[in-house]
């Protein structure tokens, strides 16, 4: 059976107390960690050591899913020895890392494969499809026997999200809005549109995240339920959720 751990479930800034996107998935002694925004690294080594995770899916450039990707390069250069950690990003990822920290070379960290076709990663198949928003960003699916997860990263309204989760077990959708907004193209979802994609893709479990700092939590799942009579979790540090086929 696999899991999946909420590292952080802020956008934007972490709140006190709280975490930017963080998210592990983990399978037995497979571990695969999906954003490090702020805050996020350390909870992560609260449960995984960096030397045990099978990879690094990051979905785009922003710091609010990518700053303590650096900490995690620091964690990995200083304990693991002769092996770099695949990491699955888009361009802008890379180009940040290497502003950051340029010595030593994120290359020679990070096996770094950009989204391209379907991966293995550990027991999981990994696919990626763009999805809108302000710099180029993916959301991504990993499938096993176990069960299948599909994270939206940061998007707009898109049919793409919808295949890309279509019949999963779990979505993690970001519902950074409330209410109602312009129809003109967006690239940050409401609470009810994630609802809807959930509804549409036909998921089993809607995990609600990237909560503008100060939001009505409560309220934001209100809208998801109106729109998807599924199962509805709001994302929360340290909450861990099973992810099966059954």
């Amino acid at each position: 059976m696999a899991r999946l751990t909420v590292l952080g479930s802020c956008g934007a800034w972490p709140e006190p107390g709280r975490a930017c996107a963080g998210f592990l998935l983990s399978q037995g002694n497979h571990h695969v960690v999906l954003d490090l925004g702020y805050g996020a690294a350390s909870r992560l080594f609260t449960h995984v050591a960096a030397k045990d995770l099978d990879a690094a899916v990051i979905t785009h450039e922003h710091l609010d899913h990518m700053a303590d990707l650096t900490a995690l390069s620091r964690a990995w250069h200083y304990t693991v020895d002769g092996r770099r950690l695949p990491l699955h990003c888009t361009p802008g990822v890379l180009h940040r890392l290497e502003a950051a920290e340029p010595r030593p070379h994120p290359a020679t960290i990070f096996d770094v494969r950009l989204f391209a076709q379907p991966e293995t990663v550990g027991p999981w198949q990994l696919t990626s499809t763009p999805l809108p928003h302000h710099v180029p960003s993916h959301g991504v699916r990993l499938s096993s026997p176990h069960g299948t997860v599909a994270y939206s990263g940061d998007t707009g309204p898109s049919r793409l999200l919808v295949e890309l989760a279509r019949d999963a077990d779990l979505l993690i959708c970001e519902a950074t809005l409330q209410g109602e907004q312009p129809d003109e193209p967006r690239h940050l979802l409401t609470a009810a549109e994630a609802g809807r994609t959930a509804a549409e893709a036909g998921v089993r479990t809607l995990l609600l995240t990237h909560f503008w700092p100060g939001a009505d939590r409560s309220a934001s799942a209100a809208e998801a339920r109106r729109e998807f009579d599924g199962d509805v979790v709001v994302a929360d540090e340290g909450l861990t959720i099973e992810v099966d086929d059954r």
